[in-house]
């Protein structure tokens, strides 16, 4: 996303990101996954203004998806090169080189895809649903039904079916096995922060965007298609059907906290 985000055929703007490691599922089995928080925006590359996007979806999924799939399997290539990727039980016939080639050509073959979506109840229930990970192990006690030293009995809800609530009774060394599952490597961080966000730039960075969102006008990055609308010199394109807007009023942050209501037909 920062490679993407940085390159002026798509956003042109330095991005903030924090990105959140989550593994587990309800039922305890290994669903290793991670939640990416990202301002809807980013700083030019002279920090001087505010860059907003000119897709509906931030950057171009196809494009997250094709960037993905090569970084990807670049580093499973560089991990088989190096005889650190680990090929056994079903896997154990890709430690023949030529098999691995053969899965790495149906890999290259294949779509992948990057799912994104906006917010649907705003930023604060995105960051409140994210910090319910942060410090979290992969169960609680309150879940914690029985245990009859052999059998752990506990509550968990099948996503996969509306979210009932069912109870899961394994045994002990299976339920240990799949709560180690979550115990992270030494020196294995579950919170990363990248961009104007990492901790090595946040404060100075934090400071400069909240004062360009607070005073600049919506500012998207430059077109790229060299299509243009005439009797305008808008760069500030419609999500829906991609024409150029036109701008008729500015207001300030102060002012649209001030209004109750805005018609924009």
């Amino acid at each position: 996303m920062l490679e993407i985000a940085i390159d002026p055929k798509h956003l042109g703007a330095e991005i903030g990101m924090i990105s959140i490691l989550h593994t587990w599922g309800q039922n305890l089995l290994l669903h290793p996954h991670i939640h990416c928080a990202i301002p809807a925006g980013g700083l030019s590359p002279d920090h001087r203004r505010w860059i907003r996007p000119r897709y509906p979806f931030f950057l171009p999924v196809k494009v997250l998806s094709r960037v993905f799939r090569g970084k990807f399997l670049a580093g499973l290539k560089r991990l088989h090169s190096r005889n650190k990727l680990c090929c056994n039980g079903p896997a154990a016939a890709l430690a023949d080189p030529q098999q691995f080639a053969k899965l790495m050509r149906r890999l290259h073959r294949h779509d992948w895809v990057v799912y994104a979506k906006p917010a649907f109840g705003g930023p604060m229930q995105v960051l409140r649903y994210l910090g319910r990970y942060t410090h979290r192990v992969a169960i609680s006690n309150h879940r914690l039904l029985a245990f009859d030293q052999e059998r752990v009995t506990f509550r968990w809800k099948d996503y996969a079916h509306g979210g009932k609530q069912g109870k899961m009774t394994l045994g002990a060394t299976e339920f240990l096995r799949r709560f180690f599952l979550y115990v992270l490597p030494r020196g294995f961080v579950r919170i990363r922060h990248f961009g104007f966000l990492a901790n090595r730039w946040r404060a100075s960075r934090l400071a400069i965007s909240r004062q360009l969102l607070s005073t600049n006008s919506p500012t998207t990055a430059p077109a790229v298609t060299g299509r243009a609308c005439s009797g305008t010199s808008s760069l500030w394109h419609c999500p829906r059907c991609g024409a150029a807007m036109i701008v008729i009023q500015r207001f300030t942050a102060a002012e649209l906290s001030t209004c109750s209501y805005f018609d924009s037909s």
